[in-house]
């Protein structure tokens, strides 16, 4: 029940229960209860008036440095949604922080998003990491087996040297399952080779492909699927 007007945005699922506790939904007629199970064909309204399911959208964005991974932002600064459609309601999937670059994915299907971001989905993301000095076989190890942070251990990580020239650097390759804030950044930071540069390149198996910065489009059928298997989703 909560989930249905959830999706069809008419409130957050903490909210939508509180409607139904309240008496103001509906369906088919009747008073509605919490935990109830609806169907598509059935007839959802709340205060009388019916409640359309709204449109599912999945935008992968290729996201520039310098806008920030909210909705809304009190300093001006551009968001993620500003070049997204305005005629639906996104929010995106987790964060970039605004110094880092790449693939981001944005949504309204919150079930989805819920269960990418939860921290049992493991879902691999993959970073290409500038950082500062020459990283040794020793830096690798630590962090493929895994670096003390302040807020605990990370998972081992999936780590290579990149064959790609920067004078006084080292690009890396970074897979991580978790979703710590800044913990790229963190972790290099605790090997004392600081990022330089930081763009994710891959989340859930899905890759940038073509996009440019800046730019998004939707995705593809079979790659909402891809997600929804990786993240656990069922429908």
């Amino acid at each position: 029940m909560h989930r249905a007007l959830a999706q069809a945005g008419v409130a957050s699922r903490r909210a939508a229960e509180l409607l139904v506790a309240e008496g103001r939904v509906t369906v088919n007629g009747e008073v509605a209860h919490v935990g109830q199970v609806v169907q598509s064909t059935d007839r959802l309204e709340v205060d009388g008036s019916p409640v359309n399911p709204e449109p599912i959208y999945t935008y992968m964005l290729n996201k520039p440095m310098g806008m920030v991974s909210t909705a809304y932002d009190p300093e001006g600064r551009p968001t993620v949604l500003d070049p997204m459609p305005d005629d639906v309601r996104l929010y995106p999937v987790g964060r970039l922080d605004i110094d880092t670059t790449g693939l981001l994915l944005i949504t309204n299907d919150g079930d989805l998003a819920h269960q990418l971001m939860h921290p049992s989905s493991k879902v691999p993301k993959t970073y290409e990491a500038m950082v500062a000095g020459r990283v040794s076989a020793a830096g690798v190890r630590q962090l493929r087996e895994g670096i003390e942070l302040e807020d605990g251990m990370t998972q081992p990580a999936v780590v290579e040297i990149l064959d790609r020239q920067a004078p006084g650097c080292t690009w890396l390759s970074i897979e991580i399952t978790e979703g710590r804030n800044r913990q790229v950044r963190r972790m290099c930071d605790v090997i004392e080779h600081p990022v330089r540069k930081l763009a994710r390149t891959r989340y859930g198996g899905l890759g940038l492909g073509k996009l440019r910065r800046g730019e998004f489009r939707s995705l593809a059928s079979t790659e909402i699927t891809k997600l929804e298997q990786i993240a656990g989703v069922t429908r």
